[in-house]
């Protein structure tokens, strides 16, 4: 079992061990935690290539000391100005997989290149030099993606520049081979040189869509020029003494918010941890607050979010005295993608970085664009070809987005940065983390190891499941099947529970850093 990693100045956690000590190198060499977060993000793209990329989006979190401001940059991408549901005609949904569901503009480059052009104090070029120097030089290559590869081979062999990218010499490479890849080193230090635009305006980017128009995709060259993200405000709300963030639609972040409205309602000393009611309480109030998050979530410029009556504390008592010990709700819920990647940064200053980034799916579309080394996202796929659907597909639209990276804070400063990879499962692990730490003081290495839950069909499943890791009582998993729940008890430690990782910064200001035993990360402080 991990054992929590107390810093005294700085504190760095990703799913990736190789992340976390470029995040900690770029702040030896006097980076601030943006500077160090965007090192991370970047190298999370090389050593994470299943879960993440610069074919993805990304969004955070950014609270920096001097000013005491917590703001938030949304890195997705809108879809093609031509691309509408007639594109898809004569089809039931988007396909998840494939040339056709890379409709979406990545937007991860450009968050790089404004986080740390607001904030850093070093260049991109010399941020990304870690991830240049792995992409290039190779690493060895994480259990988790030959795990992710094993599973996603058919996937990968479909497309020629995947193939030769992810299954060298025509097949799976072994656990800690090198893995080695020229063409993202050559990408990166172009990107090095001649900075976000290139990636949206230049050479890089004509390379990008002449390889996805040669294979029939649909993405111009003025869908990646018309590119932007958006720096404003996060959402906020309270949990008993701690102010809670997260980020906007759109953003699932409001969920996260609503669930902790709900829980504040019960008093939480009364409840044993790990029993019966403390996983009914969370479960039952995951599904309430999702049934609203899919009547409205989707790109708040095409539809209005009612977010001030969803997050205040009269709706929240509602739902609070909707929930019973003697029984579970249920509704119908559409499977959602899950391979994402959170980390965050805490520098000597007390700057703090939470963030998150995906290509959707594992692998994503599965395709690399040419010669680039970049895996495209899926992440369009999730639209609807309902008209009449929140989240239908229309022309320079951002789709409903699961990522959510979040902070709580205390006493006005940032006391826990939190976030992890699972689809849906993200509002739900934040819910079973957070509780543990500022309900029952567990540290966060403890509460990321502890048995987890994960409610509905994230992962792609088909079924409205509760599952469950093994280490749970029997007791408890009776009584939760007993009053409706459908649970599937997986194993102990299950890479389906996803990846989380936490900072926690206690009054001494000493930095108590947890990253997932489910993952290949570490926690990096000094």
């Amino acid at each position: 079992m991990n054992k929590v990693i107390v810093g005294t100045k700085s504190m760095v956690v990703s799913p990736h061990y190789l992340a976390s000590q470029a995040g900690e190198q770029i702040l030896e060499k006097g980076g601030n935690a943006f500077d160090a977060a965007v090192a991370v993000s970047a190298c999370l793209a090389v050593v994470y290539p299943h879960m993440t990329g610069l074919g993805g989006d990304s969004f955070w979190l950014t609270y920096k000391a001097e000013d005491g401001k917590v703001r938030s940059y949304n890195g997705s991408g809108r879809s093609g100005a031509n691309i509408t549901r007639e594109t898809y005609k004569g089809k039931e949904s988007i396909p998840f997989r494939g040339i056709e569901s890379v409709i979406t503009v990545p937007g991860m480059v450009d968050s790089w290149n404004a986080v740390i052009s607001e904030y850093g104090s070093m260049t991109l070029e010399e941020v990304l030099q870690p991830a240049i120097e792995y992409a290039e030089k190779g690493f060895p290559l994480s259990n988790d993606q030959y795990e992710n590869t094993v599973k996603s081979v058919e996937l990968l062999k479909r497309n020629k520049e995947t193939a030769e990218v992810f299954l060298p010499d025509g097949k799976v490479p072994n656990k800690f081979s090198r893995f080695v890849q020229k063409d993202l080193a050559l990408t990166l230090k172009q990107l090095a040189d001649k900075g976000r635009d290139d990636f949206y305006k230049g050479e890089l980017a004509k390379r990008i869509i002449s390889s996805l128009q040669e294979k029939g995709g649909y993405l111009t060259l003025a869908d990646f020029a018309a590119h932007k993200g958006d720096w404003n405000e996060p959402l906020s709300s309270t949990y008993r003494e701690y102010t809670m963030y997260q980020v906007p639609p759109n953003s699932q972040g409001f969920v996260g918010l609503m669930i902790l409205n709900i829980l504040e309602n019960f008093d939480f000393s009364s409840i044993p941890y790990g029993s019966f009611e403390y996983y009914q309480l969370l479960v039952e109030a995951v599904k309430r607050s999702f049934q609203d998050r899919n009547d409205y979530l989707t790109d708040p410029e095409y539809n209005e979010i009612p977010l001030e009556r969803l997050l205040s504390k009269a709706y929240a008592k509602e739902m609070a005295d909707s929930i019973s010990f003697e029984r579970t709700i249920d509704f119908d819920s559409r499977p959602v993608g899950s391979d994402t990647a959170h980390a965050a940064v805490v520098d000597k200053d007390g700057n703090s970085v939470s963030f998150i980034q995906s290509l959707y799916f594992e692998f994503g579309s599965g395709i690399v664009a040419g010669d680039t080394g970049i895996t495209l996202q899926n992440r369009g796929s999730f639209f609807s070809l309902d008209p009449n659907h929140v989240n239908t597909l229309e022309p320079q639209k951002r789709t409903f987005h699961t990522l959510m990276p979040a902070m709580a804070f205390k006493e006005n400063k940032p006391y826990v940065l939190y976030g992890t990879q699972g689809g849906e499962g993200q509002s739900q692990t934040q819910t079973l983390l957070i509780t543990r730490m500022l309900d029952y003081g567990l540290d966060p290495q403890e509460a990321i190891s502890e048995p987890r839950f994960v409610w509905g069909r994230t992962w792609g499943e088909k079924t409205q499941e509760l599952k469950i890791e093994s280490r749970v009582s029997s007791n408890v998993l009776e009584k939760l099947q007993e009053v409706g729940h459908i649970v599937n008890c997986v194993e102990s430690f299950d890479g389906i529970m996803g990846h989380a990782n936490a900072i926690l910064i206690d009054e001494q200001g000493f930095l108590y850093g947890g990253v997932d035993p489910r993952s290949d990360g570490a926690a990096v402080g000094k």
